[in-house]
């Protein structure tokens, strides 16, 4: 049968540095590996302005057209109860171009279930300077409108 070798291993100095060789390219690629999957491509901003989401991106503002999607922002959306029930709504529209430009609003107003009632603004004409910010105001005519839609598209 075979002999029981009972003498412990001997290792030598050379093995030892062979070893902590090993353990430090091991450790570098596993550090290596953590960063790599850290990496990311970076997301372009797709507006200016610093709120936590765009009005652009919600039901209560449509931009109708290309030239509009790229020009014009709409910083901020206000809504109010007349005393009457009407519903009242402020669109703050702001120029993000460095020329003049016209543009077209119009207000849709709808019941509480997001339903148009027929009730639709005519559309007014907003000049904007370069970079200006202006507020336009929309009413609705029956107190029976609980939302609403503003629609901007190029002056015609």
């Amino acid at each position: 049968m075979g002999e029981l070798n009972l003498l412990p291993e001997v290792t030598t100095p050379t093995d030892t540095m062979k070893n902590q060789a090993s353990f430090r390219i091991l450790l570098t690629l596993a550090g290596l590996g953590c960063l790599a999957g850290c990496a990311t491509n970076p997301i372009a901003p797709t507006a200016l302005e610093s709120a936590k989401y765009t009005i652009e991106s919600t039901e209560k503002l449509t931009l109708l057209d290309r030239t509009v999607q790229g020009t014009i922002s709409c910083t901020g959306l206000q809504e109010r109860v007349l005393p009457d029930g009407r519903l009242e709504v402020v669109a703050m529209v702001k120029n993000r171009q460095d020329e003049a430009m016209k543009v077209q609003l119009n207000c849709v107003f709808k019941d509480a279930q997001g339903f148009s009632i027929g009730d639709e603004t005519a559309f007014q004409t907003v000049a904007l300077s370069a970079g200006a910010t202006e507020a336009v105001r929309f009413t609705a005519a029956t107190a029976g409108a609980k939302k609403f839609t503003v629609r901007v598209r190029q002056a015609r």
